[in-house]
């Protein structure tokens, strides 16, 4: 009893602690919003206690209370839900039940949760996929990719690569009446990173380069350079996701080693020879100013880091580091960006780069939208911002596919 009862009391000097951060004014649905935020932010702590302690992991913590999440695979009047693999890769496949004379587009979807937790079965996913298969009459894949730390990079993008390139067969195609010329890959938050690179991987693939029209990404992380951005600094207590939460997790898709996240908190984790790549993500020269505000560019410390990460220099990790004349096959491009979210120059600085390369991006900016919101769509965490992006992102969808 003893023991409960002391959780207990820490659980609530926890929650009074961070239920009482401020919130932004522009922000609404405060009150939901705070106690979301604090609730995320407690979880976090207590993770890190019970593994400082050697009771858990943080990761597993985390996995545990997101897998209390899980959906089954429940068909409805309109849709046909399903639990199969691609490829050896279990994929939740959601399939219109009306007949239609054309051939349908295809959306293949990729879950957030920082590489280390999260399933395309969660309840937000479900919804989103299972509305966007609704409302364009779509075929939608949701892919669940290994998570790190059990399986590290790059295995996600060889689970994703796989089953997109398994999908993209002519046969599987036929097989569900996908139009080849109406296909997408969409993702968020670490989803949105594997979009990105799967894409540009795809596109400079011979074989597949003509049959992805579209991608989407929501709150994309695109580089692991440069941890001073401006983004990084202005919300570094920022809502839901922190910055210290980001390089831990971010960290644990690489390694166990505490000398990488202490080393990336001072920006001093890239090595000697990685400088010729400050070019591709030296936000002074792709923010829009507004966004710099009075923030100095300072490059990363280099060699401070005793091991080396070649993932550190991969751009299939970070794929802002693709060159200008692979950036230009990138196909017709949908991104949001959220101002209190300590990603939003990652997706800032690519929209920059793929307009001056002549890729069409639509772009919406949430001026009042934070990291993670698309995860709060269903009782109890539901949050008008998390419906409003993924209105937004099926709007251009149905306009665009």
């Amino acid at each position: 009893m003893g023991c409960k009862t002391l959780f207990f009391a820490l659980s609530c000097i926890l929650f009074a602690y961070y239920i009482s951060a401020p919130i932004p004014e522009n922000v609404e649905e405060t009150w939901k919003v705070g106690t979301i935020n604090a609730l995320v932010k407690m979880v976090s702590f207590m993770a890190t206690l019970f593994e400082n302690i050697g009771l858990m992991k943080y990761e597993e913590v985390l996995s545990t209370l997101v897998k209390l999440d899980v959906t089954k695979p429940i068909s409805d009047e309109s849709i046909t839900v399903t639990d199969t693999t691609f490829s050896g890769i279990p994929v939740r496949l959601y399939l219109p039940k009306r007949k239609s004379e054309r051939q349908r587009p295809a959306v293949i979807y990729l879950h957030g949760g920082a590489f280390i937790i999260g399933s395309c079965k969660n309840s937000a996913y479900d919804l989103l996929n299972r509305e966007t298969a609704n409302k364009l009459d779509a075929v939608v894949v949701g892919v669940d990719f290994r998570l790190s730390p059990q399986y590290y990079f790059p295995a996600p993008i060889e689970d994703v690569l796989s089953v997109v390139k398994f999908f993209l067969q002519d046969k599987i195609l036929e097989r569900y009446r996908v139009d080849p010329m109406r296909i997408c890959i969409a993702g968020d938050s670490c989803g949105a990173t594997l979009t990105a690179t799967v894409t540009q991987l795809l596109k400079n693939d011979p074989v597949f380069k003509n049959k992805i029209k579209a991608q989407a990404l929501i709150y994309p992380g695109l580089q692991v350079i440069d941890s001073f951005m401006p983004s990084h600094q202005e919300n570094e207590h920022g809502l839901l996701l922190t910055r210290d939460m980001a390089i831990k997790m971010l960290c644990l898709h690489l390694t166990r080693d505490e000398a990488l996240p202490q080393a990336m908190r001072k920006n001093q984790h890239m090595p000697q020879e990685s400088r010729h790549l400050f070019k591709f993500v030296n936000w002074s020269n792709f923010l829009p100013d507004k966004y710099k505000k009075n923030y100095i560019y300072m490059e990363p410390v280099l060699g401070k880091l005793h091991l080396s990460y070649s993932a550190l220099l991969d751009s299939r990790l970070s794929p802002l580091l693709v060159n200008d004349s692979q950036l230009q096959k990138c196909p017709l491009t949908y991104i949001v960006t959220c101002q209190y979210d300590i990603l939003r120059d990652d997706g800032l600085m690519y929209v920059t780069r793929l307009q001056n390369v002549g890729v069409n991006v639509v772009h919406d900016h949430l001026e009042d939208g934070f990291h993670g919101a698309l995860s709060f769509m269903s009782s109890p965490f539901y949050l008008q911002l998390g419906i409003r992006i993924k209105d937004k992102y099926i709007s251009w969808l149905e306009e665009n596919l």
